[in-house]
């Protein structure tokens, strides 16, 4: 290869011997990894169920509501809707603003901070305790899967949203699995 060190073109061969192999991929058996072959994941999606947690009969409407936190809350907790709401209205108005974060009204309906230490307060006093499901150096990921969630009432954080997951079924306004491809972060469980 033009360009590179003889020491990083060697490095090259050794990680990558199929770029100056000229029989290539002839000698090689090309394998495709995906999210779906990783070993113990079988890609089966989590059924879904239809629930607002109780956001209609409180007298909310619209779909682009952004109240997933309290949705998901209401559900397994079994807390009722506006009592959730309330609460995480009042954690987010007493929030101070920081460069990250500005400072918020009181409302739970435009999104919620759950990094925030009030946030983590409330779900502690409701009983829960946070499972994390990846750390900052693996590489290894957890998917919205039958089979990898315990069972139980769960609030799972995953990329961009918060669901409820009973007993293995999701719990929300809409199927958010991605046909079991949506990545989880981690999830408030019940103590026991």
């Amino acid at each position: 290869m033009t360009g590179l060190s003889d020491n990083c073109e060697t490095k090259l061969r050794e990680v990558w011997p199929e770029l100056y192999d000229p029989d290539f991929p002839d000698n090689y058996e090309i394998v495709n990894i995906t999210k779906e072959s990783e070993p113990g994941n079988d890609c089966i999606a989590l059924p879904f169920e239809y629930n607002d947690g109780g956001r209609s009969n409180s007298g909310f409407t619209g779909k682009d509501v952004r109240d997933c936190v309290a949705r998901s809350v209401s559900i397994a907790s079994g807390v009722p809707y506006m009592e959730v709401y309330a609460a995480l209205a009042d954690g987010n108005a007493s929030q101070k603003a920081t460069s990250r974060t500005p400072k918020r009204t009181k409302t739970a309906a435009k999104g919620i901070f759950t990094k925030r230490k009030w946030f983590q307060d409330y779900m502690r006093s409701l009983g829960f305790v946070w499972v994390s499901t990846q750390s900052f150096s693996s590489k290894k990921r957890t998917y919205l899967r039958k089979g990898v969630l315990p069972p139980g009432r769960l609030v799972v954080a995953v990329s961009k949203h918060y669901t409820a997951v009973i007993d293995g079924v999701v719990n929300d306004t809409h199927d958010c699995g991605r046909n079991g491809n949506r990545c989880v972060y981690g999830y408030w469980t019940k103590d026991s």
